[in-house]
């Protein structure tokens, strides 16, 4: 993480311009109880009228200097806050876009929200807004006390002391409510993340009636919010008071006992006057100290929120000297690879091979370790044994770039972003990716003709998640995704589990069209795998079975017994299969979909 100061030297110019400003402006609020003064001592009691124009004429410059000055200070305070707390926003983004998935995992998404938008306001306010009043107050407390140090240094010995006893007050509050905006931020967080989980899931919610169930979850930590904001305000009301009574208490205290100074003959009517100005100048510090500390705290909390991101490292690191591929052919390997997480061993012992061109085809039971092959060879996570290679390289070598952008996925939770079906396929590449190729990979997902049939076509603005549209066209919509960047390998991860026998047969048929790219088929579906040159069955972690469809089927083993189960027919083996349906004109609805698929 950058040091904070480097956003703050950044702008130090900017700072310097405000603050210089800020000191002008105050400077000229000090001259104007100087000017009441002389009016006072020398115009009204000794009669001395020449002076007056002059003094007056002082009095505007004062009021027009106050206001230019005010006004540079206040925008450069703010215009400056609003850059440094937008860097500091991107960067924070940049570090999360770059941390593992294993940290993903692990955090919830309404926590980094937290973090992104309202700790990063806080802080944003404490280098703004806030800030300009905390520097405010300690320099006009110094000028003034200053001046009345020159006026009097008897009477100016007690607006020193309230000080110095409103400053310690302050230190205290500060301390207690350090450690409440900790639980304020923490329960925000938690707050974010049952909000955003509910609204992302309002479908599952009402379909299993569970609306009464998860209001009662949201305002049990409501009340947690609340409880924690009720806390803070106890401690404010409990310090506040005193901050208000010593404002309202010292000028009355200052005008009476400077009131018998004059009388004493220690001083002057035009002194006193302008002593009781400069105390009505210090009061306003004093009510903002609590205000201020009150800020300042909720951004120190936030700060160390953030600060606590930026020392998580990302678990998957970019090789120091990467190796380059001139061009990616699509060779995979996987050669004895083991690999855990935590205690738990997920795959043990995988090795294949795939030629350029070539299919692999990946069965087995859920959580069997399908997809932590796609998540190692995409460096999701790293092997703990064995090696996975992109044309002959160790992936861990290539870098994270060259290797992701080679490879085009289709998971398993589809996601889509609200946005319209052509950015949804383009992905971002509006301007490099042909709408030709866009079509294309469209049509060759089968979403063509429903994509035609909305009244926008590719123009269509889709909701959140794809909100409107059913899975399967859902799915069609990522895998022609995928198919559009082109890329060497092609991953598809049970991604066609949504669709009909019909369109899934019409998508297989179109992905054999891609003859220069390696493909692996990740299923549950034996129809997904069957045209596959290789088909692994995986259980518990490590590969059961391997071979062609044809050879599975006379193994009879996990992949014979899960055709079965499919397809509700056996045979002893594929050749009897096929005499047995020669020449058979009319079949069961079963049985015609197994002839479809041979």
């Amino acid at each position: 993480m950058k040091k904070f100061g480097t956003y703050l030297k950044k702008y130090w110019y900017a700072y310097l311009i405000a603050i210089v400003c800020m000191i002008t402006a105050i400077v000229l609020d000090m001259l104007y109880p100087l000017i009441t003064k002389r009016i006072i001592d020398d115009v009204i009691l000794k009669g001395k009228m020449e002076l007056l124009t002059g003094l007056l004429l002082g009095i505007f410059v004062i009021g027009l200097g106050r206001g230019l000055g005010g006004y540079v200070k206040e925008y450069t305070f703010d215009s400056v806050s609003a850059k440094i707390g937008a860097a500091l926003r991107k960067d924070l983004f940049s570090h999360i876009q770059s941390l593992s998935m294993d940290y993903f995992d692990d955090t919830n998404t309404g926590e980094l929200m937290a973090r992104i938008k309202d700790d990063v306001d806080y802080i944003w306010s404490a280098v703004g807004y806030v800030g300009m009043l905390a520097i405010e107050v300690v320099i006009h407390v110094v000028i003034v006390l200053f001046c009345m140090f020159r006026l009097n240094w008897k009477l100016a010995f007690i607006p020193t002391l309230v000080m110095v006893v409103i400053g310690s007050i302050a230190i205290v509050m500060e301390k207690k409510l350090n450690s409440i905006y900790e639980e304020i931020s923490e329960e925000n967080a938690r707050l974010t993340t049952i909000a955003e989980e509910n609204l992302a899931g309002v479908r599952t919610v009402k379909a299993f009636a569970r609306e009464d169930f998860e209001i009662k979850k949201f305002l049990s930590h409501n009340k947690r919010y609340y409880d924690l904001n009720m806390k803070q305000s106890k401690v404010l009301v409990r310090y506040y008071p005193v901050f208000q009574f010593m404002s309202r208490l010292l000028p009355v205290a200052m005008v009476l006992l400077g009131g018998g100074m004059v009388i004493r003959g220690e001083m002057t009517l035009g002194a006193m006057v302008a002593f009781a100005e400069y105390c009505r100048n210090i009061v306003w510090p004093m009510e903002m100290l609590g205000w201020l500390t009150n800020d300042i705290s909720t951004a120190f909390a936030s700060y160390k929120k953030i600060k606590n991101i930026y020392q998580v490292t990302a678990a998957i690191q970019e090789p120091k000297n990467p190796v380059t591929l001139e061009k990616v052919a699509g060779a995979l390997s996987f050669e004895h690879v083991d690999f855990k997480r935590g205690d738990k061993k997920i795959l043990k012992d995988i090795s294949f091979e795939l030629k350029p061109g070539q299919t692999l085809g990946i069965m087995g039971a859920t959580g069997s370790g399908k997809t932590s092959i796609v998540n190692l060879l995409l460096r999701f996570f790293d092997v703990d044994g064995g090696v996975v290679k992109l044309d002959g390289q160790d992936v861990r070598k290539l870098s994270l770039k060259q290797l992701r952008s080679s490879i085009s996925m289709v998971m398993q939770d589809v996601f889509l972003f609200s946005d319209t079906i052509e950015e949804n396929i383009k992905m971002g590449r509006r301007r490099t990716l042909a709408r030709e190729t866009m079509e294309q990979a469209a049509c060759l997902s089968m979403a063509q003709d429903f994509i035609e049939e909305m009244n926008e076509k590719y123009d269509t603005v889709i909701g959140e998640r794809g909100v409107g549209l059913s899975g399967g066209q859902k799915q069609r919509i990522s895998i022609a995704r995928a198919i559009a960047k082109h890329n060497p390998v092609l991953i598809l991860d049970d991604s066609t589990s949504a669709l009909d026998m019909e369109t899934e047969s019409q998508i297989q048929q179109s992905l054999e069209t891609l003859k220069g790219t390696t493909k692996i088929i990740i299923a549950h579906r034996i129809s997904a795998v069957r045209g596959a040159d290789e088909i692994l069955f995986l259980e518990n972690g490590r590969i059961k079975e391997r071979g062609t469809h044809e050879t599975l089927m006379q193994q009879k083993g996990l992949y014979y017994d899960t055709y079965q189960a499919q397809y509700g027919i056996a045979y002893n083996d594929a050749a009897q299969m096929q005499e047995e349906f020669k020449g058979v004109d009319e079949k069961t609805s079963k049985e015609k979909e197994v002839i479809a698929w041979q």
